[in-house]
């Protein structure tokens, strides 16, 4: 009999010879269902789900795990095929210019604001005291010292929102 095998293998040494029983013989059904409990829980390593599609290749599998066949089958089959259609990979657009014009924009700002400013205006101390009295400026003064220190309040105010905020988002995150 081993003769026979070995004309055979030496006809056609693409042909893998297995044995059907003794194939059977090197997966006990328990190992089989175990490697399957693993790898549906993803802790099968790569030589563990070789083995079960080794398995699942061959023609005698037991009838309550034929359901698993046709998955590894197609395992097996994706696994060889290609795709033949070209993808088409767009350039990278180069980006300079947007720097250039990000400075000629600040640039025509900073010109605007030169050419609109007036030539011969007094200072802003002598108009103030032409147009108004002293104790209307010493009010207006005022005023916007007590807007300066709420304001100052205000942001202090939204500072610990601000951390506060931080903070919450790295519990709600972790």
């Amino acid at each position: 009999m081993a003769s026979a095998n070995n004309n055979n293998n030496s006809n056609d040494k693409h042909v893998r010879n297995i044995n059907p029983q003794t194939a059977k013989k090197e997966f006990s059904l328990s190992e089989i269902e175990k490697l399957l409990e693993k790898y549906f829980e993803a802790t099968a390593t790569v030589a563990e789900e070789n083995k079960l599609k080794e398995y699942f290749s061959q023609t005698d599998v037991a009838p309550h795990l034929e359901e698993y066949k046709p998955m590894f089958e197609y395992f097996s089959v994706a696994k060889e095929e290609k795709s033949t259609q070209d993808i088409p990979l767009k350039p990278r657009k180069n980006r300079n210019y947007l720097k250039w014009i990000s400075v000629a924009a600040v640039a025509a700002i900073i010109f605007g604001v030169y050419l609109n400013r007036p030539i011969d205006t007094p200072s802003p101390e002598i108009a103030l005291e032409e147009e108004y009295t002293k104790e209307e400026i010493q009010s207006a003064q005022l005023a916007f010292a007590l807007l300066t220190d709420n304001f100052q309040k205000g942001t202090q105010g939204a500072s610990y929102l601000k951390e506060f905020e931080r903070n919450t988002n790295r519990f709600i995150n972790n």
